[in-house]
């Protein structure tokens, strides 16, 4: 089965939805560190903050990191970090370093 032809603006609009159900959905899954993210699919909520911050760019706009990650976060980076953000394990250390080298 084909998919539906979608004209641009409804395409735009569509991504725009599924991108902010996206964040919405990591907003709330605290629990999920951003290494098991990397680990697991090899982005996090910080990747997606930089693709944010690089599409603003793109066109002009200029955005800050922080404010990159604060839209993505739903909060200053600081305060999530300090409320969720847990020690890596030795193995998702070893995880990490053997399927990101020189990251």
């Amino acid at each position: 089965m084909a998919a539906p032809e979608i004209d641009p603006k409804t395409r735009t609009e569509l991504e725009a939805a599924a991108f902010r159900r996206l964040v919405e959905h990591l907003r709330g899954r605290t629990d999920v560190q951003n290494i098991d993210l990397m680990n697991l699919a090899g982005f996090c909520r910080n990747c997606l903050s930089r693709w944010y911050r690089e599409a603003a760019e793109s066109r002009g706009l200029a955005l800050s990191e922080p404010e990159a990650r604060e839209i993505i976060y739903g909060m200053p980076y600081k305060e999530w970090q300090a409320k969720y953000q847990k020690e890596a394990t030795p193995e998702q250390k070893a995880k990490f370093a053997a399927s990101n080298p020189g990251h």
